[in-house]
């Protein structure tokens, strides 16, 4: 792709504002050095606008950029079920678990399971989860951020994952939480500006210089199967995305896991000033998350509707030949489209890529270091740590993530259906840790012995619905985390003798009580979700 004089100007200044405004943040007060609550929760100073923007950038990153604008391309508007399914969930977990996380003063996720349950099962899951991100989450948001800067840019894959891993450690691992959430609401803004030029341009080339609502409306009727949210059982990606199942079935399981118990996307609502502000700005991730799909996944729509019209691709001309996508490389869609924005929009376009990349980075190398030193330094290396040493600490953990993550990002290219395998493999464990939070968070007589036993069998459980003929993937989630939960509900009854837990939470009657502009933005969201299944239905 070529990169005017503009772009690179453009591309500079982003990286420019975010390193300064990092390293800006990162630094230390006069007369104060960052303590623990500093380093790991920003101070709990965060602001709702904040919060919100912050939960987008780390949530967002190339794989949504990339890969379901992809799935636009290949499927249709069918893959926006996991944006806006998840509006809803964020506002389950900003009225029920939030409250719990809270009141408790948690640093993280594990902590949790200390309070509920035990240290062994809270070590379990802090190991497991640090070993989560650094070889699945961080080392695949490398190479897929590398992949897409190759694509586009030709940049050998080792340059672009040292490249990408430098810039998140430079305000990172200095800063801090703080770092990163302030630095994510600026993220936020090149994400959503990058993302709204290119869906405004990819419309306005469909329908010939007309705007953006004529070109939506051409396709429509030029591709009206890409529109529908709940596929048919004929269709050839339902085993994906099963249908009405979609709505009731094992997606839920996926969301309320990845947004309530999730430590890279929980830990900046714990970060807030308070409750009420941590709730707000669930509320705008909400909002944010509707909008989404029109920046990720139209753009793939319009781009299968480009292709496969012989006169729209005369008009673009040779450059439009180049790099083309196709069914069997839907992946493609995303940086074709950017080789034809005109100059000065390609770098804003591939700054908002970059910014996907980069604050998911630095959100999940901020995350490990916060579990790896709360639950596993703090717990059994240095009891009497201090403040100083456990930042230190976090520091060089999310080094080492970083550097273990650099390494194993190549090698992810080497392994055929690398990412389903991923996707496979954290729905095998993410079922039974649903479960045993679930569970553990609303009924009173779950015990400790339980929730070991569950998290352990949902595995085998899982695995055997992995045999079950032509049962597709989200159904199997679905169905590990009730069974997981039966499971748990009757070793507790075995084990508890039937009575409350000693270490059961007690649900106060004011505990889920919410401001009326947490419960108007709730109406609106479910309302706005509501209308947008019935328009694609």
């Amino acid at each position: 792709m070529n990169f005017s004089t503009l772009d690179f100007i453009i591309f500079g200044a982003y990286c420019a504002v975010i390193l300064g405004v990092g390293l800006f943040v990162s630094r230390d007060k006069e007369g104060h050095e960052k303590s623990a609550e500093d380093y790991f929760l920003a101070g709990k100073s965060l602001p709702w606008w904040a919060i919100g923007a912050s939960l987008i950038a780390a949530n967002i990153s190339a794989e949504q950029f990339i890969g379901m604008s992809g799935s636009g391309f290949a499927l249709g508007l069918a893959i926006a079920s996991y944006e806006w399914m998840a509006a809803i969930t964020l506002l389950i977990v900003g009225k029920y678990f939030l409250p719990i996380f809270i009141e408790k003063g948690l640093y993280t996720i594990p902590e949790f399971v200390e309070k509920r349950f035990s240290t062994n099962l809270k070590t379990i899951l802090a190991v497991f989860w640090v070993a989560l991100y650094v070889f699945v989450n961080l080392s695949s948001v490398l190479y897929l951020g590398s992949l897409a800067l190759e694509t586009i840019m030709g940049i050998p894959m080792m340059y672009g994952v040292v490249g990408l891993a430098l810039f998140a450690a430079a305000y990172s691992l200095y800063g801090g939480l703080s770092a990163v959430a302030w630095t994510d609401v600026i993220q936020v803004v090149f994400l959503v500006l990058g993302g709204l030029i290119t869906t405004y341009l990819a419309l306005n080339v469909v329908s010939d210089g007309q705007g953006s609502i004529a070109g939506f409306m051409h396709l429509l009727d030029a591709a009206p199967d890409r529109f529908h949210m709940i596929l048919e059982e004929t269709n050839s990606q339902y085993s994906n995305l099963p249908g009405i199942w979609v709505l009731i079935g094992g997606l839920w399981v996926a969301n309320i896991y990845y947004w309530g118990f999730n430590q890279y996307i929980i830990q900046r609502t714990l970060a807030a000033k308070s409750l009420g502000e941590a709730q707000k700005g669930i509320a705008l991730a909400a909002f944010l998350k509707l909008i989404i799909p029109f920046i990720v996944v139209v753009p793939g729509i319009a781009a299968y509707v480009i292709v496969n019209d012989p006169a729209m691709m005369e008009r673009l001309g040779s450059v439009a030949q180049m790099n083309l996508p196709s069914t069997g490389q839907a992946d493609k869609a995303y940086p074709w489209l950017l080789q034809l924005l005109p100059s000065g929009l390609k770098g804003i376009a591939f700054a908002a890529l970059t910014a996907a990349v980069v604050s998911s980075l630095a959100s999940m190398l901020n995350s490990t270091s916060t579990i790896f030193t709360m639950d596993i330094y703090k717990q059994y290396i240095n009891k009497n740590a201090s403040d100083k040493q456990m930042v230190n600490t976090g520091r060089f953990a999310a080094a080492g993530a970083l550097i273990i993550a650099c390494v194993m990002a190549p090698l992810l290219g080497g392994i055929d259906q690398a990412f389903q395998f991923i996707q496979e493999y954290t729905g095998i464990v993410s079922p039974g840790i649903l479960a045993v939070f679930i569970l553990g968070l609303f009924w009173k007589k779950t015990t400790n012995a339980a929730a070991i036993w569950g998290a352990v069998i949902s595995v085998p459980i899982a695995i055997a619905f992995k045999f079950v003929p032509g049962m597709p993937f989200m159904n199997q989630m679905g169905l590990t985390a009730v069974a997981t939960m039966i499971v748990i509900m009757i070793i507790s009854q075995l084990t508890g003798g039937g009575k409350d837990d000693p270490k059961g939470i007690d649900l106060s009657k004011g505990l889920f009580k919410t401001n009326p502009t947490f419960n108007i933005s709730a109406f609106v969201i479910c309302l706005l979700t509501a209308v947008l299944y019935a328009l694609f239905w």
